[in-house]
């Protein structure tokens, strides 16, 4: 058994692979504040793999963890996960005295892009596009995942594509994530709910002047980040995944009529059919978790990970 344990800031999801690369368990579990919470919440996903859905604990071998912030995947260490209190902590070498097995530690976008990337097929080349509070992507080339010289690879939310745009976090303006982060147009919107950007289409349905222009954003946004990503690294698809994903087909519909619009005067752009190369992850795929545990059961971080 390889198990994947995907750290969210409100919640963890653990599952266990088998030989045969099914997943044969998925739990899920509230997650703590702070590093030691953070351990505690992993070790404890793991043993619940064992004591809710009945997996031999004894048979894992390996466990992989995907978690926000800036994470050094050579020594496991985290840094500036602040969704989780989490300023700095030696992760890998806090989980394994208690789990008894290997551990390796990635970015939870990048573990989602191995994730979704097994889930799409594995094969070709592939960009993960998680689009929740900020927005960045996962790059996967023939099974191998693409970090850059510094690990930024995929950090296409703070790339500018308005110079008069709105203020980014990043102290840029007119970022990708300014368009089309959760936690910027939630700002912008500025009302009260639950789910502020799905209270954002329905007012733009509804006729709302700022919330279409909100909602057009987005698509600009989301837009920019897909051509971003086939002009440079020319994958054959962009898989949108992350929490404004729950809104489906009516996101999709105006990504894609986005990305016609942009190539209707450009033939080139037109030749790429950059609208044909864009999908959701299905919705309740554990992407994060599986490129978790693939992850962790690699032999070194550079090899090919979503095989076998």
């Amino acid at each position: 058994m390889r198990v994947g344990v995907d750290v969210g800031g409100t919640k963890a999801e653990a599952v266990a692979i088998d030989a045969a690369g099914s997943i044969a368990a998925r739990v899920r579990l509230a997650t703590g504040w702070g590093p030691d919470a953070v351990v505690r919440t992993i070790v404890a996903a793991v043993d619940a793999l064992g004591t809710d859905a009945g997996i031999d604990t004894a048979s894992v071998r390996s466990v992989g963890i995907g978690i926000p912030g800036q994470v050094d995947a050579a020594t496991g260490r985290v840094t500036h996960a602040v969704n989780l209190g989490v300023d700095a902590l030696d992760l890998a070498a806090a989980v394994e005295p208690a789990l008894g097995v290997p551990v390796r530690v990635e970015n939870d976008v990048k573990a989602a892009a191995v994730g979704a990337y097994a889930l799409h097929g594995g094969s070709g080349a592939m960009a993960y596009l998680n689009i929740g509070t900020g927005v960045a992507a996962g790059i996967v080339i023939d099974g191998r995942l693409w970090r850059g010289a510094h690990g930024t690879a995929g950090e296409v939310g703070h790339v500018p594509i308005d110079p008069r745009g709105p203020l980014c976090r990043c102290g840029q303006r007119g970022c990708i994530e300014s368009f089309a982060g959760g936690g910027a147009i939630a700002q912008r919107w500025g009302r009260p709910g639950a789910l502020p950007v799905r209270d954002v289409f329905d007012a733009a349905e509804a006729g709302d002047p700022l919330a279409r222009e909100l909602r057009a954003g987005l698509a600009v946004g989301v837009a920019a980040a897909v051509g971003v990503l086939i002009l440079t690294a020319d994958v054959d698809v962009v898989v949108l995944g992350g929490g404004l994903t729950a809104l489906g087909d009516r996101m999709l519909a105006d990504v894609t009529a986005q990305l016609a619009a942009n190539a209707a005067a450009s033939p080139f752009l037109r030749s790429l059919r950059l609208d044909e190369r864009v999908e959701l992850l299905p919705a309740g795929s554990p992407a994060a978790a599986l490129g978790a545990a693939l992850i962790g059961a690699a032999r070194d971080p550079e090899e090919v990970l979503t095989h076998g």
